[in-house]
């Protein structure tokens, strides 16, 4: 089981607080935490409520994760299939399918969709 390294973890972060600005204005922030091989994702809105995402799970490459999707009704992230039909995908296609269920905007999982 490999574990991302300091530049991975700090570059994920910003990553995902920069697609995040650009594609959920309705996030204030994103904020990441690590755990061994883990990433988990948690959204804070601007009242500062915090929604947890998804967890990621790093393999070896910072451009490809596997993917979990929080689940609010266990309480617990279950591996999970991207709009793309592919389980492992860019942190961007993570937080775009997660956000596209918790903020309410299935078109999130739409191709070529523009930004707001």
């Amino acid at each position: 089981m490999p574990t991302p390294p300091t530049s991975t973890k700090t570059s994920l972060g910003q990553r995902l607080n920069a697609h995040a600005r650009e594609r959920w204005p309705a996030l204030a922030k994103v904020e990441v935490r690590f755990r061994g091989q883990f990433a988990y994702v948690d959204g804070r809105l601007p009242d500062g409520e915090v929604l947890p995402l998804f967890r990621l799970r790093y393999s070896g490459s910072a451009s490809r994760w596997g993917f979990a999707l929080y689940r609010a009704s266990h309480d617990d992230y279950q591996d999970s299939y991207l709009p793309s039909g592919d389980t492992a995908g860019t942190p961007q296609e993570a937080l775009d399918c997660a956000c596209g269920l918790y903020l309410n905007d299935p078109t999130a999982w739409l191709p070529d969709t523009p930004t707001n």
